[in-house]
């Protein structure tokens, strides 16, 4: 379990600095984001091939594996309009409806076990993120595709447990990116910018750190229980705000403080609760 908790740790922190490119490009290159979400599985694809081996093109047979690729396609699109839309740490925030979805799918269609304990941090930490968005009729549009990609990621991380036994987390991974690439090519090959230094730069950031982070994911969900490490996707949160502060000068308000430690300490003792 301690090793699970690094590598999530580790890959919680790099899935926010691939966003941090992609909204570097959105919002200050002008480039679309569904140009960003198609080069991200593309780029990633290359690089991740010549690791790969058979067994990752026979998982393509397999209509489970083109499923989960699609909810994750649907998920990256969507948090990518929401970023060209938003502040990073508000848009993170939104997005982690995902642990919750996850943890419930994991407990009813998984049959892993839950308690009334870790269901009870799970709903706190859930809580704190509220305080974070503090939702509203105001509340910035980019938020609800926030949202969209929370639920759809909380999907994606089911159905890597409920698939991990098909294959290793580096075929899983080039699966993934493959598929989404290829139905995403037509939108993305559309909106090809201008590929200056800045734009190639970050596009190769934004595919390298997503990548990483995705395959670190999916060795951690390969050696622990999905209902034990949800609460620790609420690392990508302090991530963010952190990425927002040195990246884009945004500092969170007190209010927001108080949400992320809530968030964070239910994620601890979620941790460190045996059953």
């Amino acid at each position: 379990m301690q090793r699970a908790i690094l590598i999530m740790f580790i890959a919680m922190s790099f899935i926010p600095a691939g966003d941090t490119a992609g909204k570097l490009l959105s919002s200050n290159l002008s480039v679309e984001p569904l140009f960003i979400a198609w080069s991200r599985f593309a780029v990633g694809a290359l690089l991740i091939l010549p690791f790969i081996k058979r067994d990752a093109w026979a998982l393509l047979r397999d209509w489970r594996i083109w499923g989960r690729a699609l909810i994750l396609c649907c998920g990256i699109s969507s948090i990518q309009v929401a970023l060209s839309m938003a502040p990073i740490a508000d848009v993170f925030a939104a997005f982690f409806i995902g642990p919750l979805i996850s943890y419930a799918l994991a407990a009813i269609f998984l049959k892993e076990p839950i308690t009334w304990q870790r269901t009870a941090l799970i709903g706190i930490g859930f809580l704190g993120v509220l305080i974070v968005v503090q939702p509203g009729a105001d509340m910035n549009p980019g938020l609800i595709w926030a949202a969209v990609a929370g639920t759809c990621y909380g999907m994606f991380l089911t159905a890597s447990r409920w698939l991990a036994h098909l294959g290793t987390p580096i075929a899983f991974t080039f699966t993934q990116l493959f598929i989404a690439a290829l139905v995403l090519a037509p939108v993305g090959l559309v909106n090809v910018p201008v590929m200056t230094f800045n734009v190639s730069i970050l596009t190769l950031g934004s595919a390298l750190f997503s990548m990483l982070g995705n395959l670190l994911l999916l060795y951690a969900y390969s050696t622990a229980p999905a209902t034990k490490l949800a609460p620790f996707v609420y690392f990508q949160l302090l991530a963010a705000v952190l990425l927002g502060w040195l990246v884009f000068d945004t500092w969170p308000a007190l209010i927001t403080w108080v949400g992320l430690l809530i968030v964070m300490g239910a994620g601890v003792l979620s941790a460190r609760l045996k059953a």
